[in-house]
């Protein structure tokens, strides 16, 4: 009955599904186990109506001009530069750490000295990851990198992943750059944007195609069986193709033991008062047992709303329990040769692959996952040509 099965809904299932559907044809079924389609970045009006990212702040930033104009084909864009400051002592300072930031944290005639000791090291414009910062021979250049090592790094790392920077993955410390410019925006990305309407009005839209069914709250393996070779739907052989998005370890019960990783406790609060915090998102690097605090009305353009609404963070290790959320990959040796014996255990079923950040135990941005949606897709339509 169905030519490809997606399990899940979020930006990697709905690409993947609608390119299957409308390119090739296909009569897809999209199984959810959540209430909701849009993965973790679905969105809702709360209570007072204000639209919140109900498992945190998602913003869609790249430069792919393929993947901004497929996305835009279900939405419009609220577009901005997205700014982020740390609170650290009674200052809000840009984040990433830059030239800007530099001016507030030394004195004029100080920071101009740093400055071009940084531009000419490094090239204006260049991003440099604090750990090799703090390599540098330099006693100037290391005193920079140690007031962002410790005012902007080292605790928030700890809070965020539960270790120390130097035991984080360089994929994970990379992403935390000083950045040798004026420029504020925390990504350097041509466009930097959430859908005009919310998120989950473009996925609605993505997956409303009449090859498309949308099954909610169904688990995968009430309806999927794996078993000598083969794939069972609903108890009959299915020779068509799965594309999984969840997470592996718990497709084959945890036999090898769990996968790690961190979660995140959200605890919304509205307000009575007109802005909390004056920025979309407020990071807190040295106090506080929370990572970061979002407002979403600056998030998403809502100005004109009664009150606001804010979401505080707050990470923990990821256990399984109910209700629990694996958010991000702990990226070390260990855990990709954990992660190499369950991808092993999917060998043996043609038509199978692994496509999102929990069936690839990997780390993605949104623009990338559906680069890479889009890619399996177009893989798959060629093997059935």
């Amino acid at each position: 009955m169905y030519d490809t099965i997606v399990v899940g809904s979020g930006i990697a299932g709905a690409t993947a599904a609608r390119i299957l559907a409308e390119e090739g044809n296909q009569k897809v079924l999209v199984i959810e186990r959540r209430a909701h389609i849009g993965g973790n970045c679905y969105d809702r009006p709360d209570a007072y109506g204000i639209l919140i990212h109900e498992y945190g702040p998602h913003i869609f930033h790249t430069g792919d001009e393929t993947v901004r104009a497929f996305l835009s084909r279900f939405t419009e864009w609220y577009d901005f530069g997205h700014e982020v400051v740390a609170k650290v002592g009674d200052k809000l300072i840009p984040v990433p750490f830059n030239l800007n930031t530099l001016h507030m944290v030394y004195d004029k005639e100080k920071a101009d000295y740093l400055e071009q000791k940084l531009i000419d090291e490094y090239g204006e414009g260049s991003r440099v990851p604090i750990m090799k910062l703090r390599e540098n021979p330099d006693a100037d250049v290391r005193e920079i990198a140690e007031y962002v090592y410790q005012n902007v790094f080292l605790y928030y790392t700890m809070k965020q992943w539960g270790q120390k920077p130097e035991e984080i993955s360089p994929e994970v410390t990379g992403r935390v750059p000083v950045v040798i410019s004026r420029d504020n925006r925390y990504f350097k990305d041509k466009y930097q944007s959430v859908p005009l309407h919310g998120f989950t009005p473009m996925f609605e839209k993505m997956l409303d195609h009449p090859n498309i069914e949308v099954r909610t709250n169904t688990e995968c393996r009430d309806v999927l069986a794996f078993a000598d070779g083969g794939i069972l739907f609903e108890g009959l052989p299915y020779e068509g193709n799965v594309i999984y998005t969840g997470a592996l370890d718990e497709l084959f019960d945890c036999r090898y033991g769990r996968l790690p990783y961190r979660s995140l406790d959200f605890k919304f609060e509205h307000l009575d008062e007109d802005s909390f915090q004056g920025h979309s998102v407020v990071n807190y690097t040295v106090s506080e047992d929370y990572t970061r605090i979002t407002e979403f009305k600056f998030l998403t353009g809502q100005r004109d709303t009664d009150g606001t609404t804010i979401v505080r963070e707050y990470p923990f290790a990821y256990t399984g329990a109910e209700g629990e959320i694996p958010y991000y990959a702990i990226l070390n040796e260990e855990n990709e040769a954990l992660y190499q014996k369950y991808r092993s255990l999917t060998t043996g079923y043609p038509g199978f692959y692994l496509l999102g950040r929990l069936a690839e135990y990997k780390y993605y941005n949104i623009d990338a996952m559906a680069a890479k949606a889009m890619e399996l897709a177009a893989g798959l339509m060629r093997e059935e040509a």
